[in-house]
């Protein structure tokens, strides 16, 4: 029987090593006893956050700390004391041999060794056994050992996605740092091993901020120019609440729906082990209790009335003529939105998504329609698809409050299943009869440089159909001196199933992004 000893439950590099030193020896899987040696490790304590009076400057951690605050790799790749030879004996001069294995399988490996089951380690290197045997085992979709391996790297990636939406962050009052900026952290417990593969995407989102996020496994910290990790901690070295807590939990509170409510989806969508650390978990059971009733209030309830000058302007373009010297301003031409009735999409839309931005733009960004959360909200891009535009503006170096953003489309069409609303393409008479509120918006902010967003918008802006893939990065003259550029909707992005090909058209829309920002500035 031989023993492979690792250095942390999520050290790929010391499994490869020796799972690569085994299977030259040709040692069999039932032959390997996977285990960590965990007194190898010689870190410092981590600094108790809800005392700040010993806070350290944000980012300092153990010898594990990293330099690459931009990527997964630059996390894990940290500097680690080699392992004793006798863990893994190499093979002697002229024993064995070596083979290769397919990507994909050090893909499959590096996510599944974030797994809390104890039975990975063994199940990788028995794969990776039968590899060289079977080199095209990876395309057996039945077979029971990849099933196993695939359905643990879904567990990683549903744990990462949960730790995204459900960290929150508490400001540590009085913490010590060099820089003014504010010391923020948070308790989360994650369902595996996934503090350091989820910890790049806090930083392009917070990156303005230093924190720290504290886990059973691990701690990773930011402080503004460096991502590094420390040993995992205890929940009483958190900080306590903070008086922001009580600000978002009233937002929460303003904004749930209970005519929308599912508690059957908000559970699978938000599992109950997350709530003792969500600030608005405890309004939940009142919010739920309370629904029918309020949607029943909501129901009873006459709508408001409208200013009489806003009525006014917007009853006047409803319909009838639709010159461009009837609308003088913005607010005419959201008010116009909202009555439209230039064709039926308002029928089973919520309300109209008029644009959003500064009345004067030099850049203006149109997408393809509304979403469900833009539908219910009156707000262009706030949805799934606009929180990815956000983070792709952020990145090109483009500040959102300075552009005009709108939709190609002022109603949200969509078809209904169950309780969802699914998003459906409106067709070319419904994108020619939105047009005249594009037009409007465009004569208004007149900017210098219009980036149209996926097919749709790019039939209202150019009007006509243009290859997206072949065009981009192309300047498009347009009337009025205006420039046009296309690139891809980032909805486009979230329903791209490889992940390559995901990453590429976010970059492109990046690029794009930037060069449109460029010309306009």
């Amino acid at each position: 029987m031989r023993v492979a000893r690792l250095q942390s439950e999520i050290d790929f590099d010391g499994w490869r090593d020796a799972a690569r030193a085994l299977r030259a020896e040709g040692v069999a899987p039932e032959a390997v006893v996977w285990t960590v040696e965990r007194e190898l490790f010689d870190f410092a304590p981590v600094p108790p956050l809800n005392n700040p009076s010993v806070l350290p400057p944000c980012g300092e951690g153990g010898p594990r700390s990293g330099s690459d605050g931009g990527s997964v790799q630059g996390v894990l790749a940290a500097e680690r004391p080699h392992p004793p030879a006798s863990l893994v004996p190499p093979p002697h001069e002229g024993e064995g041999k070596t083979f290769g294995v397919p990507a994909a399988f050090i893909d499959l490996a590096r996510t599944v060794i974030l797994h809390r089951s104890p039975e990975r380690l063994a199940l990788l290197y028995r794969i990776l056994h039968r590899l060289e045997r079977q080199p095209r085992l990876l395309d057996n979709p039945a077979d029971a050992d990849l099933a196993k391996a695939r359905d643990m790297a879904k567990g990683v990636g549903r744990a990462i996605h949960k730790m995204h939406a459900f960290v929150r962050f508490r400001l540590v009052e009085g913490a010590a740092s060099e820089t003014p900026r504010e010391t923020y952290a948070a308790w989360f417990e994650p369902a595996h091993r996934v503090t350091e593969a989820a910890a790049p995407f806090f930083v392009r989102r917070f990156s303005n901020m230093n924190w720290s996020i504290l886990t059973p496994d691990a701690c990773v910290h930011w402080d503004g120019e460096r991502l590094t990790n420390s040993p995992g901690a205890d929940p009483a070295d958190a900080p306590s609440e903070d008086a922001q807590e009580e600000m978002w939990r009233t937002y929460y509170a303003s904004i749930f729906n209970p005519a929308r409510l599912n508690p059957a989806m908000m559970k699978q969508e938000m599992p109950k082990r997350y709530w003792r650390n969500l600030p608005e978990a405890a309004l939940i059971p009142e919010l739920i209790e309370k629904a029918q009733s309020r949607t029943e209030t909501m129901v009873a309830a006459h709508p408001a009335k409208p200013s009489e000058r806003v009525l006014k302007a917007a009853l006047k373009h409803a319909r009838g003529s639709y010159g461009e010297g009837n609308l003088t301003n913005l607010e005419e031409v959201a008010a116009g939105v909202h009555v439209c009735r230039r064709c039926d999409l308002w029928r089973d839309a919520t309300q109209g998504v008029p644009g959003l931005g500064p009345e004067k733009a030099a850049l203006m960004i149109v997408g393809e329609q509304p979403g469900d959360q833009e539908d219910l909200q009156g707000v262009p891009f706030v949805g799934p698809a606009g929180r990815l535009l956000d983070r792709a503006m952020a990145e090109a170096g483009v500040p959102r409050d300075r552009v005009f953003v709108t939709n190609a489309v002022k109603h949200f069409k969509f078809e209904p299943r169950g309780k969802r609303r699914i998003h459906k393409t409106p067709d070319r008479g419904e994108v020619q009869a939105c047009r005249w509120w594009l037009d409007a918006e465009r004569r208004l902010v007149k900017p210098k440089v219009i980036l149209a967003l996926g097919a749709t918008a790019v039939q209202a802006v150019f009007g006509k159909p243009l290859p997206i893939g072949k065009t981009r990065g192309q300047h498009q003259a347009l009337d009025g001196d205006a420039q046009g550029l296309v690139s891809w909707h980032p909805s486009f992005m979230l329903r791209i199933p490889d992940h390559d090909a995901k990453d590429r058209a976010y970059a492109e829309l990046v690029a794009d992004l930037r060069l449109a920002w460029k010309m306009a500035s």
